[in-house]
């Protein structure tokens, strides 16, 4: 009892000294040194350096008029006060308020407020300040926390950043700045998809047009001479670089009346499909309203075109061919147009001639290539192997297989590995060609066949395998990427790894050639594939419809085989005889390694004549000369 009684005589002792302390003490005692008042921004007598700052979202010349208003208003508000001095008016006509991106009136306000040459930002509000809720607020607070700071007015919202109680009411408005131009941008692009769906297009300015009263594509004939020779050039072997030199060297003028031509102009140009009198429209988009980051359009909004919208300066055909070899120079393929040749007899028949450099043909253009070399056009060829009766006094040889070379030491065997960009011989695979240094590759795209021979340097197909190195061939990479991820999709092969095939040699006289069954593939799996828990990996460690990994370790890349090798070593003996890489020449006299492969078709285009380009590329020069000589 005596306990508890001291102890709660202990916890109320504290609470009284407490009490006590805060009774505080005589206020006598104490001298107030007062703080130095906040200034009140409409009775501030201390002097200003103000700068103002003016935004117009458009620049319309009739936009003019609110700039002119604003830049006037504010003149005779600072002009009114005595403590006020003009630094400025810091104006960005034609900016969207919603990004920093080209708004250099506004970047150099802020940097002569770094530089102390501003005490005070007057504006108009707060969505001329900015429509960024990130910008407004960040840099309001670095202007405040700035020595001295620097405070913003925004007259109409009647707000002053240096009050204390500011910032809550200015995050609130610049919140629903920002929503506004939200929703202008959503209603713009709903305006716009809704004139798109009725064929009304928007219609820029274009070098060869003029517009009528009504926004029509009208032909500038003067104009259209520069277009004509731009693209005759191009179709008749001249690079982009070429063409704007020969254009500036001209004097032609640009559709903004400049005289110097660059690459990018006339690439443009080319790719503008507007000169061969369609239009396709919404080619970019902007996916982020506050950025305005205008992205290729692939397909990630909707798309229209309008073919024969208006007159056409280009026929189609030759604006078509020269978007295919557009294509093809990025691989270093300038001058010829791509075409698909196949070969219609013999034990290739139904090969199609691969280059390495063309590209834009689909999986179905090679099938279909291949295919016109049959009579029937699509043939279904057999997938069973058919079955074998020993003969009498034969050796009975069924139940017995033929090892796969691809479990033996693969180095000194014929072989190529193909990867998504590049594919390469192996050095056996080069000796048994022959010495020639070019080769000439074909695809069967049903049989699945990939063969190899060699070529002269007329064919166009043609790439170099090798090179000579101390009198020894080296085999050298084979780019192809432009081709090669079209075959990949033919052979539903995963873009992350590599192939590698063991080919057979034929040899009948001078003449060689290598077939390689492209269903017969040791798949080579990037090791990173298989530790970062890829989705395509099997709860059983398999990956890739069953294909399961050789060995694994630190190796760059893992081998791994088909699924259905994993019951055996080998083909049975009499199936092996049978392999489609071995039974078109076994037993056959009379074929021909060195047929030449065919055009498969027609052009689908009517391209004018080569000669006929040329003769317009003078006319057009000689026309330009004497209209710039009057």
């Amino acid at each position: 009892m005596i306990e508890n009684e001291k102890e709660l005589g202990n916890t109320k002792d504290p609470k009284s000294k407490i009490r006590e302390r805060y009774k505080g003490v005589d206020s006598d005692a104490l001298d107030v040194i007062p703080a130095i008042p906040k200034e009140d921004f409409y009775h501030t007598t201390s002097a200003k350096r103000v700068a103002v700052y003016a935004r117009v979202s458009t620049d319309d010349p009739r936009q003019t008029s609110s700039y002119e208003l604003q830049k006037n208003h504010y003149m005779d508000m600072v002009s009114k006060r005595e403590d006020w001095n003009l630094v400025g008016i810091y104006a960005d006509e034609g900016i969207s308020g919603t990004s920093l991106q080209h708004r250099t009136a506004f970047i150099k306000m802020i940097d002569d407020c770094r530089a102390r040459k501003i005490d005070l930002v007057v504006t108009k509000s707060v969505s001329r300040f900015a429509r960024n809720v990130l910008d407004c607020i960040g840099y309001v607070r670095q202007l405040a926390a700035m020595q001295p700071p620097i405070g913003v007015f925004f007259e109409t919202e009647n707000i002053y950043t240096l009050n204390p109680n500011s910032e809550m009411s200015l995050s609130f408005i610049s919140t629903l700045a920002q929503e506004e131009s939200h929703t202008k941008s959503e209603i713009m692009n709903a305006s716009i998809e809704m004139r798109f769906k009725r064929g009304i297009f928007l219609t820029p300015s274009l070098l060869g047009y003029d517009k009528d009263e009504d926004g029509n594509l009208i032909i500038n004939e003067e104009e259209a001479k520069v277009v004509r020779l731009i693209f005759f050039m191009y179709l008749y072997g001249y690079t982009c670089k070429q063409i704007a030199e020969t254009l500036t060297e001209l004097g032609c003028r640009t559709k903004k009346g400049n005289t110097s031509w660059a690459v990018g102009s006339i690439l443009q140009i080319l790719q503008n499909e507007r000169h061969c009198g369609d239009v396709l429209s919404r080619k970019t988009w902007t996916p982020n309203y506050l950025d305005h980051k205008s992205k290729k359009n692939r397909q990630d909004r909707n798309q229209y075109l309008m073919k024969n919208h208006h007159e056409s300066i280009i026929s189609r055909d030759d604006f078509i061919a020269v978007q295919r070899l557009i294509n093809n120079a990025k691989y270093g393929n300038q001058k010829f147009l791509p075409e698909l040749h196949v070969i219609s007899n013999g034990p290739l028949r139904g090969f199609v001639s691969i280059n390495p450099r063309w590209a834009g043909f689909k999986p179905d253009d090679y099938r279909d290539a291949s295919y016109s070399a049959y009579d029937g056009g699509i043939v279904k060829f057999p997938t069973a192997p058919v079955e074998f009766k020993a003969q009498s006094g034969d050796f009975d040889l069924r139940g017995y297989e033929i090892a796969r070379a691809q479990f033996f030491d693969t180095s000194n065997k014929i072989t190529v590995t193909f990867s998504r960009d590049t594919l390469i011989l192996a050095t056996e695979a080069i000796r048994k060609i022959g010495k020639d240094m070019r080769i000439e590759m074909l695809i069967h795209p049903d049989k699945l066949l990939f063969a190899v021979r060699s070529c002269g340097t007329e064919n166009r197909n043609g790439v170099q395998a090798c090179r000579l190195h101390n009198d020894t061939i080296v085999p050298i990479p084979i780019r192809g990427a432009a081709c090669l991820p079209t075959l990949y999709e033919l052979l539903n092969w995963k873009e992350e790894c590599k192939y590698r095939v063991i080919g057979v040699h034929h040899q009948k006289e001078s003449e060689n050639i290598l077939i390689f069954n492209l269903q017969e593939t040791e798949i080579l799996i990037p090791n990173n594939m298989l530790n970062t828990g890829n989705s395509e990996t099997d709860s059983n460690g398999s990956l890739y419809n069953g294909m399961n990994p050789f060995t694994r370790g630190v190796k760059k890349n893992i081998l791994a085989y088909p699924p259905n090798w994993m019951n055996g070593f080998g083909k049975d003996f009499y199936t092996h005889a049978q392999a489609k890489e071995l039974a078109e020449f076994y037993g056959n006299t009379t074929w021909s390694a060195s047929m030449e492969s065919k055009p498969y078709k027609s052009p689908d285009i009517n391209v004018t004549d080569i000669s006929i380009v040329g003769q317009e590329i003078h006319q057009i020069i000689n026309d330009i000369k004497e209209t710039i000589n009057e």
